[in-house]
């Protein structure tokens, strides 16, 4: 079991996410307000904060959103489950749909520290039942 520490969304791409405490999923949608959600396999992306914690002691002043997650949750490391593995927080059911990302073009984390986590740490996923997440939230593991 993990615990939401944010929830993060950008109103337009290429910006840093802001934690905004409470957020809206929504079927083949994503979080409502974030300029990545739309019907496509990348609906939601989460990371895992063990790693970003990692980040952070090799000298990365980041916060959460930083690297464009939605999701910050603590307790899972989610680069280590399968894709199709379903999530559950409250009434929200999300499957993981992808592992890490190509970046094409490095974001200002890789411009400063010569590396970003986000392209083999982030993972993504597609909302399967709607509902609302809060900070400190439990997530659940219930399908691998």
């Amino acid at each position: 079991m993990g615990k939401v520490l944010a929830i993060c969304r950008s109103e337009a791409k290429g910006t840093q996410k802001e934690n905004i405490g409470t957020g809206t999923f929504k079927i083949n949608h994503g979080l409502v307000g974030d300029a990545h959600a739309g019907n496509w396999h990348r609906q939601v992306s989460l990371l895992s904060f063990e790693r970003v914690e990692d980040f952070r002691k090799k000298g990365a002043e980041v916060g959460h959103g930083a690297f464009g997650e939605n999701l910050v949750v603590t307790g899972i490391d989610f680069k280590t489950l399968p894709v199709g593995t379903k999530l559950q927080c409250n009434d929200v059911i999300l499957e993981m749909t992808q592992i890490g990302k190509e970046c094409h073009s490095h974001c200002a984390i890789y411009a400063v520290m010569g590396d970003c986590i986000m392209p083999r740490e982030g993972v993504f996923a597609k909302v399967l039942q709607e509902g609302d997440i809060t900070v400190g939230d439990d997530l659940h593991i219930v399908e691998a």
